[in-house]
């Protein structure tokens, strides 16, 4: 079995890789980073197929005002990136693209040899996941950034011509399930995490400390930083990690001013000293296909709160690790902040017994496991 990748960036991709590598069915992999971003995957550099003209692209087109519109650059940069793979891309059993970056690749994977094609989609169904943004922005009476009809259905192409689309969570799935897609051809296989790198440290303070990232509405932000500054908690620190900070949120900082501490992009080799002083982590996202963040999270030793339209749920024990609690419910988040404020021994519990569970269950070899198992039955 041979199979080769497509990726316009990294996500979960390069994990996959080294997964297939170490068992000997990665072909290769076609990616939009340059290689001196990629010396840590640890794959052969005759496996890795860098096309980082897309990543300048994106930047040059960003710049442009009628195409200001990130998810409308995109569009370009992504066309640009699949023709590139299109023309490169070698006979393999089994294709896995990234959605949105794929269309062409298929076509020509049709047209010259036969392989099962698979589209990994991180996020719920897309018509569904701009759905929900465009809802809360109306909600909100705010203006958000909504991508051309082109870019939707260039995906929705994608998911009828590749043999199954993959997706890490039940939400993920249930989404595309409610868009009468057939569940014959989707895959849901949740992700791992690395408990080497992702690792508890000492705590330096007794601080209550709440971790949230995302700086963007889809990620609920907003909703956390009410909860917190309601709560009005002594001892209670929040802080806010991740870069790109999405100006529709300016506004609900301004408000709760004082409440939070803004940390910004973090490297993502130093992310676990940062998790590690957290006693708790929050998702409340109105929509996250898996959170990986989560998981890093709890592999640093923090218990956890998401909301129900999230893929953590898929591996947080409600009442065990943390809580699940209803999207856009603040009542309901703040009563679980303040219980676990209350009961920090428990909250720490919580926060081991979690760990626990991902290190047994969802590491990355778990993962390699579980979809080249899934990859050869696909192949019988």
């Amino acid at each position: 079995m041979k199979v080769t990748i497509s990726v316009g960036g990294k996500f979960h991709a390069f994990h996959l890789a080294g997964q297939l590598e170490k068992r000997g069915y990665l072909s290769g992999i076609f990616t939009s980073y340059p290689w001196f971003a990629l010396k840590d995957s640890n794959l052969p550099r005759d496996k890795v197929n860098c096309l980082a003209i897309k990543e300048i692209l994106e930047r040059v087109l960003s710049k442009i005002p009628f195409l200001s519109k990130k998810a409308d650059t995109r569009y370009f940069t992504a066309n640009f990136f699949d023709n590139q793979v299109a023309k490169r891309v070698k006979p393999c059993d089994i294709f896995v693209g990234a959605s949105g970056y794929s269309l062409k690749t298929i076509e020509k994977i049709r047209q010259s040899f036969a392989a099962k094609v698979i589209i990994e989609r991180v996020s719920s169904y897309t018509e569904t996941y701009w759905d929900i943004l465009r809802q809360e922005g109306d909600r909100l009476g705010i203006k958000l950034n909504f991508p051309s009809s082109r870019v939707i259905d260039k995906e929705l192409q994608e998911y009828r011509q590749a043999d199954y689309v993959a997706v890490p969570s039940l939400f993920a799935k249930q989404t595309f399930l409610a868009n009468n897609f057939p569940e014959s051809k989707l895959i849901c296989m949740p992700w791992g995490v690395d408990v080497d790198v992702f690792r508890p440290i000492l705590k330096g303070d007794n601080v209550f400390r709440i971790i949230g990232v995302g700086m963007r509405i889809i990620k609920g932000i907003h909703y956390l930083l009410q909860a917190v500054g309601e709560l009005k908690l002594k001892n209670l620190e929040l802080w806010l990690i991740g870069g790109g900070l999405e100006p529709s949120l300016e506004p609900f900082l301004k408000k709760y001013s004082g409440s939070f501490r803004y940390i910004g992009a973090i490297p993502q080799r130093d992310l676990y000293k940062y998790y590690s002083q957290g006693s708790l982590f929050v998702n409340f996202a109105l929509e996250d296909g898996f959170s990986m963040a989560a998981l890093e999270a709890i592999a640093c030793g923090c218990a956890v709160i998401c909301s129900d339209t999230t893929g953590a749920k898929d591996v947080i024990r409600d009442g065990i690790d943390g809580f699940i609690v209803p999207s856009r419910d603040v009542e309901a988040l703040k009563k679980k902040i303040l219980y676990l404020y209350e009961n920090m021994d428990i909250c720490r519990q919580m926060g081991r017994q979690a760990r626990e569970n991902i290190t047994n269950n969802f590491t990355w070899d778990d993962y390699g496991e579980k979809i080249i198992n899934v990859y050869h039955n696909l192949l019988k």
